[in-house]
């Protein structure tokens, strides 16, 4: 667990500055992010986290689901993709009586942008 939260703040992707979230979001609640149809947060302080999770989980960046610096775009397809995927793991995850998270994106993923569905094969 120790290894993952490292990894989750080495790789913490800069491109979520606080100007880049700015953009397009000026007079909307105080700057709160837009076009959240999955992700559930109380304040924008959580976002920076979530992303982290999702590019250590993924080993990708911001470009690969978003379009250029416009974060609230639904223009890259990949977007919704990632929706679809978030939705599975919350619905995993609410099937777990204890209420704890017991699968992430890093669960399938292992940092790889495919998810790993098989073992490797063994050397012979």
């Amino acid at each position: 667990m120790r290894l993952l939260a490292l990894s989750l703040l080495v790789s913490l992707p800069l491109c979520l500055s606080s100007s880049a979230q700015d953009k397009g979001e000026k007079g909307k609640g105080g700057g709160q992010p837009s076009n959240l149809k999955v992700l559930k947060i109380k304040d924008r302080s959580e976002i920076r986290g979530i992303m982290a999770g999702f590019t250590a989980g993924l080993g990708v960046q911001c470009g690969f689901c978003h379009a250029g610096r416009d974060f609230a775009s639904d223009d890259n397809p990949k977007k919704d993709v990632a929706r679809m995927m978030i939705t599975m793991v919350e619905h995993i995850n609410a099937g777990f009586p204890d209420g704890k998270v017991h699968v992430t994106c890093y669960t399938c993923h292992r940092g790889e942008q495919e998810p790993k569905t098989e073992a490797p094969p063994k050397a012979q």
